[in-house]
């Protein structure tokens, strides 16, 4: 498990420079280049959108050349290039360039990264170390809002967003020279790795697990109704936490998220995948629910708590059900596919949720993200198959 500990520790480091970093970009567009809010979201439009054209195409790369460590590090060397842009950024073009950057790099590292803590995993604990590399992830990303909630609260109105996209550079540094302690397993299926093509790529898709299509088709099902984050933040703006507050909500999401995720992810390699990933979406249900209807600040606690729990059980339990039942030969483009529809469903479902509060209030969008993570909570509980034992629909 020590290689999935490094991993983890890149995560982890990298996060605090990324979530450092986050929440500024729109204040910063807004107060140095007078971008509207308009600008902004076409701005992390393109951002996102090509991030999820590049995810599937990161796990193919990592397939096909079986080099998961050299392609994970220039996915995550793109971050030192997108805060060093936003240092020498002179317009609004130049943080939208830099933005691409960023998220292109992600697309290009999620993949081959989980297929190396799939292979480095001990036989029985894949769910585990999910876990584990999520609860760094998430624990990197708290403490990097950590510092920029203590930058803005105590800034006095003389606020040098370039003195913080300086400092991040510093713990994104420290992430990469992690790589040098990761040692890369030869995985099996080397010979076959050679000749996989785009031709082979497509052809194996017909005759991939049917639990696998199924579970690719919930999680579209699911990700329609599962829309930014930003719309949390803007519900927690709404019932009257000042723009501090928000940031310390956001900070408790990810602090809970870490603290139950290493917990979660052992229990899905005891009970089974399925019964966690039902669990995950009930959870995400009743947390939006709770968004739909929370009135009031100290109840709204309670709902980003409660979220945060949801993160924990679904990453790290869904990456490891997707490791069980992937292709050997095609583990990091079956990541990489499963990462590309979440992204690609983010967008319509953002414009749904926009659309729906504009015309109804905050209560029927998050009422509609909930009756689609019940439906997919459903379908998996009726169709997901059971499989050999310690995958995910194991009863």
């Amino acid at each position: 498990m020590l290689n999935i500990f490094y991993i983890g520790l890149i995560s982890f480091f990298t996060d605090i420079s990324t979530e450092m970093v986050y929440p500024l970009i729109p204040l910063y567009l807004a107060s140095a280049f007078g971008a509207t809010p308009a600008l902004i979201g076409v701005i992390e439009g393109i951002a996102e959108s090509a991030a999820s054209l590049m995810r599937a195409y990161g796990g193919y790369i990592s397939d096909k050349l079986r080099k998961r460590k050299a392609v994970a590090f220039a996915g995550y060397f793109s971050g030192v290039i997108y805060k060093l842009a936003l240092l020498f950024a002179g317009s609004w073009g130049w943080v939208l360039f830099a933005r691409v950057v960023d998220r292109l790099g992600k697309g290009v590292r999620v993949a081959p990264r989980n297929a190396l803590v799939t292979e480095s995993a001990d036989k029985g604990r894949l769910g585990r170390a999910f876990g584990m590399h999520k609860m760094l992830d998430a624990a990197g990303a708290a403490v990097g809002i950590l510092i920029t909630f203590f930058f803005l609260k105590y800034s006095a109105g003389d606020f040098e967003y370039k003195r913080i996209f300086l400092i991040s550079l510093i713990p994104a540094a420290v992430g990469l020279s992690m790589f040098g302690l990761i040692k890369e397993k030869k995985p099996a299926g080397e010979k076959q790795a050679a000749s996989i093509s785009l031709k082979y790529l497509f052809g194996s898709f017909r005759t991939l697990d049917g639990n696998l299509k199924l579970y690719l088709l919930v999680v579209l099902l699911f990700t329609l109704g599962n829309s930014s984050n930003a719309f949390l933040l803007l519900k927690a703006s709404a019932v009257g936490y000042s723009d501090s507050g928000v940031v310390l909500l956001y900070f408790l999401h990810h602090a809970s998220a870490s603290a139950v995720s290493v917990p979660f992810g052992g229990l899905s390699d005891k009970v089974g995948r399925k019964k966690l990933l039902v669990a995950g979406y009930l959870v995400f249900a009743a947390s939006y629910f709770g968004f739909a209807f929370a009135a009031g600040k100290g109840l709204l606690v309670g709902v980003f708590v409660l979220y945060g729990a949801y993160t924990a059980i679904i990453t790290g339990v869904e990456r490891a059900f997707i490791s069980d039942i992937a292709p050997q030969e095609l583990m990091g483009t079956m990541h990489g596919l499963h990462a590309t529809i979440q992204g690609t469903a983010l967008l319509p479902a953002s414009v749904i949720t926009g659309a729906l509060w504009v015309a109804f209030g905050p209560v029927v969008p998050f009422v509609y993200g909930a009756g689609l993570a019940l439906a997919a909570a459903l379908v998996l509980l009726a169709f997901l198959k059971p499989t050999r034992k310690g995958a995910a629909s194991q009863p």
